[in-house]
């Protein structure tokens, strides 16, 4: 099968016509997009790659979700609704069967969300998916990580520390396999390998909320972005953080380090005025997405964990970094 037959079978679609944004779709050497009049495009690029991102025994068809998630999570961190996406692919062979799972689990979550593939590029080599996302919000209405403002509330949408659960799980690890529930890896394994993009939230957030963005390398490693951008600092409070129930089981220190470090939970984290917090329900409410209020952000700088009298708890932030 050579490079055109596997686009043809397994990436050129035969199904409703494009969406009207989509002038140009696959087959020109460019796509041409439409945004809507008066709106912006939102631009993000993601790579995912064996051995890095992940194993190479997982579900193709579960790899086809998360490598589009992962960029629909960016939209959603910025409150851009989605335009198309473009996909380039390296393979170190054309398998068929493999090709078929993760197409299907790839179109499944943009059919979801009406985000058409307009494009990309295949090649032979290690197993390597880049995906570039395109979306579309109003001027003003992004959300921005130098946004935040002291005083100004911080949550959290959905749970963290499942992700970072079922990695450990999988690699064997002796607390996690000591401790976790019965029956808790192929649950905690959904929630690594199938992210859940907030689209609908970080639309009904747009202009709402003042900064933003998706938790990928840990939560108060992520959150020192907007503290660093914003030039603020932030107080959590742990006992307000949702836990999962298979997070329930661990031990303190290791629960805390899941739900504080753990990666890959493309949650968002976002902050608001005390003001609005009638107006954040709403949006949770109206996009069916739990969101909790976690802590607040602060003139003084620097990240603090703070107990149930308010007194400070030691904190290491180890949010993952490629290159460390």
């Amino acid at each position: 099968m050579g490079e055109f037959e596997l686009i043809r079978r397994h990436f050129l679609r035969n199904g409703p016509p494009q969406p009207p944004q989509v002038v140009l779709g696959i087959g020109d050497d460019c796509a041409l997009l439409q945004p809507t009049p008066g709106h912006q495009l939102a631009i993000s690029c993601d790579m995912l790659v064996q051995g890095r991102h992940f194993f190479a025994d997982v579900d193709p068809a579960a790899l086809g979700h998360k490598a589009l998630a992962v960029n629909l999570s960016d939209l959603a961190a910025m409150g851009a609704r989605p335009l198309g996406f473009a996909l380039a692919l390296a393979l170190p062979q054309a398998d068929n069967a493999w090709l078929s799972a993760f197409a299907q689990g790839l179109f499944a979550l943009a059919d979801a969300h009406a985000c058409p593939l307009v494009g990309g590029d295949t090649t032979r080599g290690p197993l390597n998916i880049c995906i570039t996302v395109f979306g579309e919000l109003r001027p003003g209405q992004a959300l921005r990580r130098g946004a935040a403002q002291p005083g100004d509330d911080l949550y959290l949408s959905g749970r963290t520390g499942e992700a970072r659960l079922a990695l450990e799980l999988i690699q064997g690890t002796g607390w996690a396999r000591q401790h976790a529930l019965p029956g808790a890896l192929p649950r905690l394994r959904e929630r690594l390998e199938r992210p859940a993009p907030r689209l609908a939230l970080g639309q009904a957030l747009a202009g709402l909320a003042h900064a933003a963005l998706d938790l990928s390398d840990g939560l108060a490693g992520d959150l020192g972005h907007i503290l660093q951008a914003s030039g603020v600092g932030a107080d959590i409070h742990p006992a307000l953080l949702p836990v999962a129930p298979d997070l329930q089981a661990l031990p303190e220190a290791q629960r805390l380090d899941c739900l504080l470090n753990g990666g890959d939970d493309y949650e968002l984290l976002f902050t608001a005025a005390p003001a609005q917090r009638a107006a954040v329900a709403a949006a949770a409410q109206a996009s069916q997405t739990p969101v909790q209020r976690i802590g607040q952000i602060s003139a003084t700088q620097g990240l603090r964990l703070l107990n149930a009298a308010g007194e400070p708890v030691a904190l290491t932030p180890r949010g993952f970094d490629h290159f460390a």
